[in-house]
């Protein structure tokens, strides 16, 4: 019988503390030998769905499969398992050596084969000359690097690695980055990594498992994830973007930032709402005009060691970030020209708020836990009906208390002309916002819906 590519399987796991959800629903198979991130902000849920296949938490339901078997309920040290955490957890008293055999120790592994074993690894982490030192006397990176071999000395199936490199300068991080790959292909072994960086993700995987508010937002590799981001959260956490609003005029022509332009992109209908994605180094910048299928001014030019970095504003009054070799001076007139293939085209998630709601009486509907007034011609009271409200209708204000709801600023996405917010108010509910106004992320503010703006249909 051909063995199974799948070595992980999670189904359908869900997991609350209090009123929050962590994982909403996440399905998940990972592959034999494959070197596996999952990759989201801080309260995305990685953590948490790393810490259930190790056995350290539990899922509200769900299950979690190793090799096609159900280890759901099986303790941690039954699992064909290992974990390496941001804090390394050493035994001071112990030296280098003992650290690494203390878990064949406690199974009780003939000593030769313990020694046998822990040199292998000493010498696969570049340690061999250290066994006899304590281990408070290394540095962060050699006490990585021992963390990593108590870890793989026993020989486990999948090693789990919950933002190891954390703690390291960024010198020291990038030079473990390249260790950790290179360990990767010698062991043969399935990598879990958990991090929140997103170079570290690209360098790093095979596949990268993209998440946010506990649910998984793409699956793909590093090339896809970053060329073909599914959405616009994707599109904004890996890398630089330009996220811009845009309609798709017909296959293989979309317009943005007020012009038109060929692209490679099919099958979204005709004048249809999309978003666009371009990522800074796609756009060529020329002195020239003509040519040109866009006109800028030059704001700024800041170097970043590799290239430039250019915020320049267009002859329609859109702002894109470019990056380029070359330096363009503020101020200078400069042309754009984007290529058809360099266009990436993505379905709006949505086109305006949409709540469900209920008809309180003639001037006004329930929704989001509120009354509001409305116009309700015709609609009778406890009808149940959806509420449809335009992004540039929500009006924040500075003060929560004066607001009909209130919440804080939960993400930002500047769209070259107008920043698009997601608030979630103190309910746990999510409105989207589309303002002129800077708001920083985690601003308290208060919410209003005027009753002209507010859509009722049945």
């Amino acid at each position: 019988m051909k063995e199974s590519k799948k070595i992980i399987e999670f189904k359908n796991i869900s997991k609350s503390f209090g009123d929050k959800t962590v994982l909403d629903d996440v399905s998940l198979y990972i592959n034999r030998g494959e070197f596996v991130t999952i990759l989201g902000p801080s309260g995305c849920g990685k953590t948490t769905l790393l810490r259930i296949l190790a056995g350290f938490g539990t899922a509200d339901s769900g299950q979690v499969l190793i090799n096609g078997v159900d280890i759901t309920d099986v303790p941690p040290h039954k699992r064909p398992v290992n974990t390496v955490f941001q804090r390394y957890a050493l035994f001071p008293h112990l030296d280098v050596y003992d650290n690494i055999a203390f878990g064949l120790k406690l199974k009780k592994v003939p000593e030769n084969e313990i020694d046998k074993r822990v040199r292998k690894v000493l010498k696969m982490v570049s340690m061999n000359d250290y066994e006899d030192r304590d281990v408070e006397s290394l540095s962060g990176g050699q006490q990585q690097r021992v963390a990593i071999a108590r870890a793989i000395v026993g020989q486990p199936t999948v090693l789990l690695l919950d933002e190891p490199l954390a703690a390291l300068d960024l010198k020291m991080r990038k030079d473990m980055q390249i260790e950790l790959k290179e360990m990767h292909k010698k062991l043969g072994i399935t990598f879990v990594y958990v991090t929140h960086d997103q170079e570290e993700a690209l360098t790093l995987s095979d596949t990268i498992v993209v998440m946010n508010e506990g649910k998984i937002q793409q699956i793909g590799t590093p090339t896809d994830i970053y060329n073909e981001p599914q959405n616009s959260f994707v599109a904004d956490f890996i890398g630089e973007s330009n996220i811009l609003n845009g309609k798709m005029i017909k296959d293989r022509l979309v317009e943005f930032v007020g012009h038109e332009f060929e692209c490679v992109d099919e099958g979204f209908g005709e004048n249809v709402d999309v978003d666009v994605v371009v990522r800074p180094e796609d756009i060529y910048i020329m002195n020239r005009l003509d040519g040109a299928q866009i006109t800028a001014k030059v704001k700024s030019c800041t170097f970043k060691g590799v290239h430039y970095e250019m915020f320049v504003d267009t002859d329609k009054g859109y702002e894109l970030m470019i990056q380029d070799y070359n330096a363009f001076e503020p101020e200078s007139e400069v042309g754009l020209i984007i290529r058809p293939a360099d266009i990436q085209v993505m379905k709006k998630e949505r086109t305006c708020n949409t709540f469900e709601g209920e008809i309180v009486d003639e001037t006004h509907v329930r929704f989001l836990g509120e009354n509001f007034e409305c116009k309700a011609h015709g609609l009778e009271a406890g009808e149940k009906v959806t509420v449809q409200v335009a992004f540039s209708k929500v009006d924040l204000i500075d003060h929560p208390e004066d607001g009909m709801l209130s919440g804080d600023v939960y993400f930002m996405l500047y769209k070259g002309d107008h920043y698009h917010l997601t608030i979630m108010t103190d309910d746990g509910d999510h409105i989207w916002v589309d303002t002129n106004d800077i708001w920083d992320k985690g601003d308290l503010v208060g919410i209003n819906i005027a009753a002209k703006d507010i859509k009722i249909v049945k």
